[in-house]
């Protein structure tokens, strides 16, 4: 690592609330996360990088009772309990016609034909990069202050009937948000080493 680049490093600190002491967790504390906070989170996690910044993530932060109550049905057991615990759920989907905003989000190249005429591809790419945003939600969330539990554990075709009855977004995942609860934290799972994951070319 050459000077310029140690210089822009983040901290310890920061690296360890990113990802090294970072948890899934599985239990929050019941306050209440401020809406102020939610639009904070999507106005830092929206500069993330997508391809041909197609941008196919579409968040549902489920935060009512009434709200929650449409999305139990679709929870797995072992995922109902703590999610409608936790003070928020974000739904992660993604627009199946995400193309119709390439003019404005992409106005290097006509992009959209491309999608519009090739249903695989743009399945294919929304499913890529909108799971990618999510990704970046969790980092931004953490970044804020926030713990996560991201999950797959739910019935998908019941939950976009509830929310997306029009079929354009699909849900891709779910992450609970709050201020976790250590006391119900399971024990680390190793990850890994470089020499099983990774090689270089």
């Amino acid at each position: 690592m050459n000077a310029e680049a140690a210089m822009s490093a983040l901290s310890p600190a920061a690296l360890d609330q990113l990802f090294v002491a970072a948890r899934t967790h599985n239990g929050f504390a019941p306050a209440p996360i401020p809406e102020a906070t939610l639009r904070q989170l999507y106005d830092l996690m929206k500069w993330g990088p997508t391809s041909m910044n197609c941008q196919p993530a579409r968040f549902v932060f489920v935060t009512s009772p009434e709200a929650k109550a449409r999305l139990a049905p679709a929870l797995s057991p072992g995922n109902r309990d703590k999610t409608l615990a936790a003070p928020a759920t974000v739904i992660i989907a993604t627009d199946t016609r995400f193309y119709e905003h390439l003019p404005t989000q992409f106005p290097a190249y006509d992009a959209k034909p491309m999608f519009a005429g090739n249903a695989d591809l743009a399945a294919s790419t929304a499913l890529r990069n909108g799971t990618l945003q999510g990704a970046y939600l969790i980092l931004a969330a953490r970044a804020l202050g926030l713990d996560c539990g991201p999950m797959s554990g739910f019935d998908a075709p019941t939950l976009n009937a509830a929310f997306f009855p029009d079929g354009r977004y699909q849900a891709n995942f779910l992450c609970n948000l709050g201020v976790g609860d250590p006391a119900k934290l399971h024990p680390r799972g190793p990850r890994l080493s470089f020499e099983a994951a990774c090689r270089i070319a």
